[in-house]
């Protein structure tokens, strides 16, 4: 008689994504060197630096969107990045903006779908308003209003995405990262104002310790 082996146990703490000697170099400067990380499921990191640190530019590495220096970047499974920049066409609808960067990722959404994201974030009256009629926030609101369209575990890189957000604002968005990463998600984001997150509380890695 033969015997199987033993099917292999999913590893819940493996790192969805992880950096290894991560190097980034601007110009003639070097910004950091010998960087790693590991974000695993249920994490939220908080990237902290002064200004021309490279928090941007190591956010831009997370995503693959620029070539590190030295080092590697490992992903397992999706990653959606947002950037500082909205990113939204200002002679769109916020509806047809929306649908713009869902299809940006792949995804074909249905105005359902989009509205219900968009209410999430205080959004769905204005929904057929123009872009160009917006306020910041409202633009950062709507560019946000993807996250509650992810359905499935993945990693969110998020630079500053409590910019030009109102006390609501922030409540939405910490909630909408709280339910993520209890779905087995991750979130790598930079923030210049305190975070009020606590469900889970953040992991802070701080380039400044980070050697250059």
């Amino acid at each position: 008689m033969t015997t199987s082996a033993p099917a292999a146990t999913p590893d819940h703490t493996a790192p969805l994504l992880a950096a290894v000697g991560l190097a980034c170099r601007r110009g003639d400067r070097v910004l950091f060197k010998g960087l790693d990380l590991a974000v695993r499921p249920g994490e939220v990191v908080w990237l902290r630096g002064a200004n021309g640190r490279g928090k941007t530019s190591l956010l831009r590495l997370l995503a693959g969107l620029s070539t590190p220096e030295a080092g590697e970047v490992k992903r397992a499974g999706a990653l959606l990045y947002v950037a500082h920049a909205n990113a939204l066409k200002e002679d769109l609808t916020v509806l047809e903006s929306l649908r713009f960067l869902a299809r940006l990722h792949g995804r074909e959404v249905d105005d359902a779908a989009l509205t219900e994201a968009l209410r999430r974030f205080g959004m769905a009256t204005r929904r057929h308003a123009p872009v160009r009629t917006l306020s910041q926030g409202q633009r950062r609101r709507v560019a946000l209003s993807r996250l509650a369209m992810v359905t499935s575990p993945t990693v969110w890189v998020l630079d500053e995405p409590f910019d030009a957000l109102d006390v609501d604002g922030i409540a939405t968005l910490n909630d909408v990262i709280t339910r993520h990463v209890q779905g087995g998600g991750a979130v790598v984001l930079t923030s210049h104002q305190a975070l009020t997150l606590s469900q889970p509380l953040p992991n802070v890695l701080q380039l400044d310790e980070v050697a250059a």
